[in-house]
């Protein structure tokens, strides 16, 4: 059976969710509609809304399911843009370098047809935030929307420091949405605590089905909708509610996360020993329990990913492949690497299903995969082969 170490993709979805959800499938009613065949569907979305909200130290009226965390982050950054225009024009979002491409692709588009002005925040060689950078920015706050950021990044694992992210933005009176696709199910997310005024989440990361997350909306915090309709959700988001999904997801959000942190040591700790040359990237002990990302010197981790997967371990890069040109992780670039440095990267994450087992294929893979790699050399090295 293949190895599978890639749970920060998705991780495989939980028996009890999965019983939950197809037992679900069955059940006939529109939420919205007032007949008991209606109030029996509602009843499985606010059972799941109410387990959801309580892993997130939310109030079950905050949270506002979507079809995942892309349409969540969609709808708290642009909705939390749009908002802050009624009054005044506030033109400018403040978001660290090294997002995920849910958020950099959101700011890109209301930059390019909303007139947003995009101001990027560094990160340092870890993938942290750096907060004296983040406070100049807010100096003059009049003209700031909002402040956007990773809870965890989701490649390297950083966590950040979300509370005084907040206190910073908020001292300035400026709005917080915090992604935290990657941390939740992975280190403690207290909504109510952190103060934000937004938070996204998604239900495949923690055990639950595709296509189902949320956005945590503060009761104060006002966005202006992406889908209009009916207003079923607070007016935030129209549609009808996918009740089979919100029990699913409830259930996910009920089951203690798997403590996988001893597995991702004995990896770590594996690779430095196997291939002495790998680079640990990241925060070495604020990180995602789950995570460990390496950059192999002289490997491209495209090839890298293809000659595990040929050994049967599942795994992912650091970098995104476009039209067959391997290009650099964004958020490696961002902590300072050279481009060709920032290629041979490697994001190994475990989950519910993982076992020591795993990790011991995963290690036996790794020294040939890296010898062959190497070998082969960067794509920016290969040679000529004509017309």
């Amino acid at each position: 059976m293949p190895v599978y170490l890639d749970h920060a993709a998705t991780t495989p979805i939980l028996p009890a969710a999965l019983a939950a959800f197809t037992e679900a499938l069955a059940t006939v009613g529109n939420p919205s509609s007032i007949h008991s065949a209606g109030q029996r569907a509602r009843m499985l979305l606010e059972d799941g809304r109410a387990a959801v909200a309580a892993s997130l130290g939310a109030d079950p009226v905050e949270v506002v399911f979507t079809s995942g965390g892309t349409e969540s982050i969609n709808l708290a950054v642009k909705g939390l843009f749009w908002a802050r225009q009624r009054d005044r024009a506030r033109p400018r979002i403040v978001v660290p370098a090294g997002e995920h491409h849910a958020t950099v692709d959101t700011v890109d588009w209301l930059e390019r047809h909303e007139g947003a002005v995009v101001d990027v925040v560094p990160l340092d060689a870890q993938g942290r935030v750096d907060l004296a950078a983040l406070e100049a920015r807010l100096a003059s706050a009049d003209d700031v929307a909002l402040v956007t950021f990773l809870w965890a990044n989701n490649e390297v694992g950083t966590v950040q420091p979300v509370a005084r992210i907040v206190e910073l933005a908020h001292a300035a009176g400026v709005p917080v949405h915090s992604d935290a696709v990657a941390a939740y199910g992975q280190v403690p997310v207290d909504f109510a605590a952190s103060g934000l005024d937004a938070l996204s989440v998604s239900a495949h990361k923690i055990g639950g089905p595709v296509g189902v997350g949320a956005l945590v909306l503060g009761r104060r915090a006002t966005v202006e909708p992406l889908i209009h309709g009916g207003g079923q959700q607070r007016q935030v988001r129209s549609g009808t509610q996918d009740a089979p999904a919100a029990a699913a997801f409830g259930v996910a959000a009920r089951t203690p996360h798997a403590d996988v942190r001893h597995l991702r040591d004995r990896l770590v700790e594996g690779v430095r020993r196997a291939v002495p040359s790998a680079v640990l990237m990241g925060d070495p002990d604020d990180r995602l329990p789950n995570n460990a990302h390496f950059t192999f010197p002289g490997c491209e981790g495209d090839s890298l990913l293809f000659l595990l997967d040929a050994a049967g371990v599942a795994v992912s890069t650091g970098s995104a492949c476009q039209a067959g040109v391997p290009e650099a992780s964004h958020v490696l670039l961002a902590m300072g690497l050279s481009e060709e440095d920032a290629r041979g990267a490697l994001r190994i994450t475990l989950g519910h299903t993982s076992t020591d087992a795993d990790v011991d294929a995963f290690l036996a893979a790794l020294p040939a995969a890296v010898a062959r790699a190497g070998a082969a050399g960067m794509a920016s090295r290969a040679p000529s082969l004509g017309r």
